[in-house]
């Protein structure tokens, strides 16, 4: 019979491969990207989310680093994550042609290079779990672009806020793990999750998106949201240090 140690080692590996399964989800919407099948781009781009949003609170639950060191899942998670929330939702966006013609590749180009600086970021998170920098979830960016219907010229400017911004010391939450006004975020970033997935599970590849006033309100309450306590959090004065 297995030793609770043992237990505990398998169920740490066995996270990883879940965290790795990721890879594979992204290479799914990428083909449906290439396939020209933008629902299930979508959709496969949410369940990447989903798959990112769990294995961190299971990895602090089980001990991951203790019981499964020979894999790095700090390391593994920013793969994954560079390749399902950057290189999938960037090819997404150029298939689209959500962004103007004649800026399309130099702009797709500045979001893969910005995003690969800032997972390279050694100041990456601050020590209560608020991200420097925009934390390249282009992910959520792009199907929100879409789904809110912007115009091309309008994209462009936001991503290129965004990218920008990823090199700054301006705060983003982790969702989950920061404690300051978690009792609103995680709500309500579940809720902004589980609308973009029932708006990508009823997208048309013939119509597009199904428009709902409801949905499209959220789509874009939550950015702001977002966008608000982020400032705050940036014009908060960090606290002194004590020897």
């Amino acid at each position: 019979m297995a030793t609770s140690e043992q237990k505990s080692k398998r169920a740490g590996y066995a996270l990883h491969v879940m965290t790795a399964s990721g890879a594979v989800a992204g290479l799914l919407a990428l083909q449906a990207v290439i396939d020209s099948n933008i629902r299930g781009a979508l959709i496969w781009l949410v369940i990447c989310q989903v798959l990112d949003g769990l294995d961190g609170p299971i990895a602090r639950k089980i001990d991951v680093v203790i019981h499964a060191p020979r894999v790095d899942g700090y390391v593994l998670d920013l793969i994954v994550d560079y390749l399902t929330c950057v290189v999938v939702p960037v090819a997404l966006l150029v298939r689209l042609e959500l962004l103007p013609h004649e800026f399309q590749t130099l702009i797709a180009g500045l979001i893969l290079l910005m995003s690969a600086l800032w997972f390279a970021r050694t100041d990456i998170e601050t020590d209560d779990h608020w991200f420097n920098g925009f934390p390249a979830v282009w992910n959520l960016a792009v199907p929100t672009y879409l789904v809110l219907d912007l115009r091309p010229n309008t994209v462009a400017i936001v991503t290129l806020i965004l990218c920008f911004s990823q090199l700054t010391m301006l705060k983003f939450p982790h969702i989950v793990r920061v404690k300051a006004l978690r009792f609103i975020t995680l709500p309500f970033g579940v809720l902004y999750i589980a609308n973009l997935f029932y708006l990508s599970w009823s997208y048309s590849n013939e119509i597009g998106i199904h428009h709902q006033l409801i949905s499209e309100i959220l789509m874009s309450a939550f950015p702001l949201y977002i966008a608000a306590i982020s400032i705050w959090r940036t014009m908060k004065p960090e606290p002194e240090e004590t020897n």
